[in-house]
């Protein structure tokens, strides 16, 4: 079974720390189990603006518009946006935040 299969299966527990400025979430994609990064880093408003790595948003299957994944993270609710995330085409397998 693929790594991307066991965690559509059992989803990891995941936690980010209160008032975070940085998380980053390791997300595995269904095309041969590659690696992406997928970080969200606070503007000067205060704001997180996501950064996928190198790679267009649309590559990752994603079916809900930019902005609502931003939206979401600006109001930390991480759990909606790790939902988000795992609606494309690539499941989180992991986060870091800081």
């Amino acid at each position: 079974m693929s790594k991307y299969q066991e965690l559509r299966m059992n989803k990891p527990k995941l936690t980010i720390k209160e008032e975070a400025r940085e998380v980053v979430f390791t997300t595995v994609s269904c095309m041969c189990d590659n690696i992406h990064y997928m970080t969200f880093k606070k503007d000067d408003n205060g704001d997180f603006k996501m950064h996928c790595g190198g790679f267009a948003y649309s590559n990752f299957g994603i079916k809900h518009p930019k902005h609502d994944v931003e939206w979401e993270a600006d109001e930390n609710e991480w759990g909606g946006v790790i939902a988000m995330i795992n609606s494309g085409f690539s499941v989180v397998s992991e986060v870091k935040s800081r």
